[in-house]
């Protein structure tokens, strides 16, 4: 019996993952078919990160990346707290899996607080040496 469970669980696991597979690929699929009309669906001509390219002192590019960075660890941060909601969802009663999956909710909400806090003491420090070298 065993040996039966184990490929039920593989089974699930491999339908699984094959649905969030074409999940993601289909919302990255979603642009084209949206802007299906345009020349350029993707938005390619057009695309900018964030400013950068019309940065051209140090301040400007160093408060470009500083946003890029911490927009990259809030997705990553976001990505936890779902992945535990996941898995405190699917945890079925089992007590180790739903603390591991409260413990994982709880560091991604500290990540994000970390994050905004990091991005508010950058903002701070930034405009307030752009204000004391242009007086």
């Amino acid at each position: 019996m065993k040996g039966g469970d184990t490929m039920k669980k593989l089974t699930t696991k491999r339908i699984l993952a094959g649905l969030m597979a074409l999940t993601v690929l289909s919302l990255l699929a979603l642009p084209a078919v949206v802007g299906a009309q345009t020349d350029d669906p993707f938005g390619l001509n057009n695309a900018q990160i964030n400013g950068l390219s019309d940065n051209t002192d140090l301040r400007g590019v160093i408060v470009a990346i500083i946003q890029v960075i911490l927009g990259f660890l809030g997705i990553i941060a976001v990505i936890i707290i779902l992945w535990g909601g996941f898995i405190y969802m699917t945890a079925s009663g089992d007590s180790a899996k739903t603390d591991k999956a409260k413990s994982m909710i709880i560091s991604g909400i500290i990540g994000i607080i970390i994050i905004l806090a990091a991005w508010a003491i950058a903002s701070f420090v930034i405009s307030n040496v752009g204000n004391a070298l242009n007086a």
